[in-house]
């Protein structure tokens, strides 16, 4: 009978996300992954070359969806901003957005946030805070083109200010909370950050 490669693979996964999850990339072993299969190792490696391959097959597409989620909002405030409209900004949903998204992959997230630690993602907080800095930034840019008055601002305030909004959305992950819990928190990030960053450019 020929040997389901599909059905293995699917072992596999469930096998190497159990793993992750309970030990962290550092500590792993693609030994117990193996064994949790029901294969060898040389078997485990026909499928993933490395451990940091299989963590990458399990987060990757969670990780880009967010950032796609990401780009296209920043592509919608920028059509809206450029036209004048900043209803947008006055209602603020960004953190709802993310949590939606970040609970319809949970467990991918609690991997990249919590048990990533030597591997490319262990960044990924600080990246996403670099990216939504540089979408910020652009929006002020419009804004002034279009005569609207803006505060001067330190840029490093700004990173940290910036750094601080994405992280307070990850908390939810890291403190486990429930999927009602984190969006009636999302609810309450929305309404803080919203008011606080008018506050800060003073739009």
């Amino acid at each position: 009978m020929p040997i389901d490669k599909t059905a293995n693979h699917e072992k596999i996964v469930a096998a190497a996300k159990k793993e992750f999850l309970t030990y962290g990339f550092t500590d792993a072993s693609m030994r117990h992954i193996a064994e949790e299969a029901g294969m060898s190792a040389s078997g485990l490696y026909k499928h993933f070359p490395s451990k940091e391959e299989m963590f990458s097959a399990l987060v990757e597409p969670a990780y880009q969806g967010l950032l796609d989620l990401f780009r296209q909002e920043a592509d919608d405030q920028g059509q809206m901003i450029g036209t004048g409209d900043l209803s947008r900004w006055e209602t603020g949903r960004d953190a709802k957005l993310a949590i939606t998204y970040i609970y319809d992959h949970l467990d991918a997230f609690r991997l990249i946030i919590c048990m990533s630690q030597g591997t490319k993602y262990e960044s990924f907080l600080h990246d996403l805070a670099v990216l939504e800095e540089e979408m910020t930034l652009s929006f002020m840019e419009i804004l002034k083109k279009q005569g609207v008055k803006i505060n001067d601002f330190n840029k490093r305030e700004l990173h940290l200010l910036t750094t601080t909004n994405v992280n307070a959305v990850f908390q939810t992950v890291e403190h486990d909370f429930t999927r009602e819990e984190a969006m009636h928190y999302a609810d309450t990030l929305d309404r803080f950050f919203s008011r606080a960053w008018r506050e800060f450019f003073g739009y």
